[in-house]
């Protein structure tokens, strides 16, 4: 292991960091609502802090990085997003209120993966300040720090495969450190770009510039935090409230597809949209499932069928997209749409975007795999050609697919049954537990029980809330950027 390199490259990405919070702390001091001066404080003290970090870390590296290898390249995903949100964490702790320690690293991890869930009781009591970073720590975290920061390194020359490979779920194949780099701006100019229409939108439905930019920046991002207690059910009143939400599920579904999709797009290579299939079976689900449990609900007779489709439709958008909005208390509606949640919580987005979840592909995957065995047993003979999205998958491919899932629906028994015995004292039931799983490791944000979409997770002990917040991270780097960390031969020197 080159600890140099790793002293470089993360302490270069606490400097990154470190620009994000003084620029929420210049727009504290442009404004002028009220705590704000505690908000500036906390800010600018947290930037020169997370730069002064940064920067003896990079002192430490001191030396010319030409490439960076796989194994380092694993380590520094891994532990950059662990050092983003820890040190994301100080302007909640240095603000007023401030929080306990436990309940800052939640929040900012919280962001950072684009979960969602809050440990703040009362949102709209603290300083926009503060409510501004934590929509921007989502923001960043959308498309990936460690994406934007590949296209920043590959300007300087140095070798990012190995970093965009680990941190995101696109797929780079063979792919020279250049293609790489031109992929990764391509990325980062869509994704400025769909945030700035989604923000002009909503201002020109009305919002202020405060509340578009902060909807726009957790929208764009599928991450869900909202400055507002009643999350977008502040807007329901309104007599725009149904083009407010129809706005922000076309941009949460937007950002649920493979950005590359929008890249495509742009460059006009309309030919590789013909195979695209992921998009396709997830704009499926999400409108079949929405019509189903709009269709529950009228026929308990709870609401009239167009008011329980618009509510469906959003909440539904909402957990498949893996952003977590809230409009109305989905947990009051009949049994089966509650299972119909739960599952696409689990099912999550699309591969390459936002969103978290097992990704749709992977259930493709499963579903064709668990055929091509069903076949064989009384065709063994039978040549098969297995594909997703138009790439041939061998044995491998699926086989790792098969044992992604597996490897994540056991994680979510054993989380399950931690959450239990971290929260013996306060005699947790098991929708609670269940619930809390699944909302921080696909980075949903609400769940079900006591985390239901009323509710949030301050109730919790300070280690259930760090043991949380490593299951958000190992959601979003999809298990194996973090558990690599575990492995002791990878701490070995050269």
């Amino acid at each position: 292991m080159n600890f140099r390199i790793l002293a470089k490259i993360l302490g270069a990405l606490l400097l990154l960091e470190s620009i994000a919070m003084f620029l929420c702390g210049m727009f504290t001091f442009l404004d002028n609502s009220g705590l704000c001066e505690w908000s500036m404080g906390a800010l600018m003290k947290s930037a020169g802090v997370t730069a002064a970090f940064g920067g003896g870390l990079m002192l430490l590296g001191w030396r010319k990085v030409v490439k960076i290898p796989r194994r380092e390249g694993v380590v520094i995903v891994g532990l950059g997003w662990i050092l983003s949100g820890i040190f994301g964490g100080l302007p909640y702790l240095l603000s007023e209120p401030a929080m306990l320690p436990a309940d800052a690293l939640f929040e900012s991890v919280s962001g950072f993966t684009t979960t969602g869930s809050t440990v703040m009781a009362d949102i709209e009591s603290w300083p926009r300040g503060i409510l501004m970073w934590r929509s921007v720590t989502q923001w960043l975290g959308g498309l990936g720090i460690l994406v934007l920061f590949v296209a920043l390194l590959s300007y300087l020359g140095m070798g990012t495969k190995s970093l965009f490979r680990n941190e995101s779920s696109f797929q780079t194949g063979e792919a020279s450190t250049a293609r790489i780099r031109d992929t990764a701006i391509s990325l980062w100019r869509v994704y400025l770009t769909i945030t700035a229409v989604c923000i002009v939108g909503l201002k020109s439905m009305g919002l202020s510039w405060y509340n578009a930019v902060s909807h726009g920046f957790t929208t764009v991002s599928t991450g869900g935090f909202s400055p507002h207690n009643a999350s977008i059910g502040y807007y329901s009143d309104w007599g725009n409230g149904w083009v407010i939400e129809l706005w922000l599920s076309l941009f949460m579904l937007i950002c649920s597809v493979s950005f590359l999709i929008w890249v495509v797009i742009v460059k006009k290579r309309w030919k590789r949209l013909r195979s695209e299939e992921e998009g396709k079976w997830f704009f499926l689900i999400s409108f079949s499932a929405a019509v189903l449990i709009a269709i529950g609900i009228a026929a308990k007779e709870m609401e009239g069928f167009w008011t329980a489709l618009r509510h469906a439709w959003f909440v539904v958008v909402s957990i498949a997209s893996t952003t977590g909005f809230g409009t109305v208390d989905y947990e009051q509606w009949p049994s089966f749409a509650l299972v119909l949640l739960a599952l696409l919580m689990l099912l999550g987005g699309c591969s390459g975007s936002t969103a978290g979840g097992l990704k749709v592909s992977r259930l493709l995957v499963m579903l064709r795999a668990a055929r091509f065995e069903v076949v064989k047993a009384f065709r063994p003979h039978k040549v098969f050609k297995m594909q997703v999205n138009g790439n041939s998958l061998d044995h491998e491919a699926r086989a790792q697919t098969v044992m992604f899932i597996c490897l994540y629906c056991f994680l979510v028994i054993i989380a399950s049954f931690m959450m239990g015995i971290l929260e013996f004292m306060n005699d947790i039931d098991l929708v609670t537990s269940v619930g809390a799983v699944f909302a921080t490791l696909s980075n949903i944000g609400p769940g079900f029980g006591d985390v239901g979409p009323t509710k949030n997770f301050a109730h919790f002990m300070p280690a259930t809330k760090v043991f949380l917040s490593l299951l958000m991270i190992l959601g979003r780097l999809e298990l194996f950027a973090i558990l690599v960390l575990f492995v002791p031969s990878i701490w070995r020197k050269y």
